[in-house]
This record gives structure tokens, C-alpha cells and sequence, in this order.
């Protein structure tokens, strides 16, 4: 049974969410040949003033960007 752990920097919409689990589903399906009953995938949310990229707070990186 494929378990899959996603990171992502919170503030995506649930519709957003939907689509990646069913697309990732899709490919796990297609490449391993499992059932999609078989697949797990957590969904993990970065909060975006406890994570970094590049040595700067991705908040900070989103207001510098104007927003984004």
C-alpha cells in the first residue's frame, strides 16, 4: 500500500487540494498498478512564518512579491 507524505506552504485552496491528491493518485495507480483504495496521501502544511526559502521566511518572500 503506497503512502505518500506532501509538504506544502499552507494558503492553497481545498479545491487545489483535491485536484493534487486525485492527480497523485492517478500517477501512483498508473506506475505502481494499485487500486486507488490503496493509496494513501497526507497532506502536510508548512506554516509559511515557520518556513524558509532561500534564508528569508516564505511570508516575508510573499509580501516582497506583493502578495503572491
Amino acid at each position: 500500500m503506497p503512502y505518500v507524505k506532501l509538504k506544502l506552504v499552507e494558503g492553497r485552496s481545498l479545491d487545489i487540494k483535491r485536484k493534487l491528491v486525485e492527480e497523485v493518485t492517478t500517477a501512483i495507480t498508473n506506475v505502481l498498478d494499485v487500486s486507488k483504495d490503496d493509496v494513501r496521501i497526507e497532506l502536510i502544511e508548512l506554516n509559511q512564518e515557520l518556513f524558509s526559502i532561500g534564508g528569508q521566511l516564505v511570508t516575508d518572500k510573499r509580501q516582497s512579491k506583493g502578495g503572491e
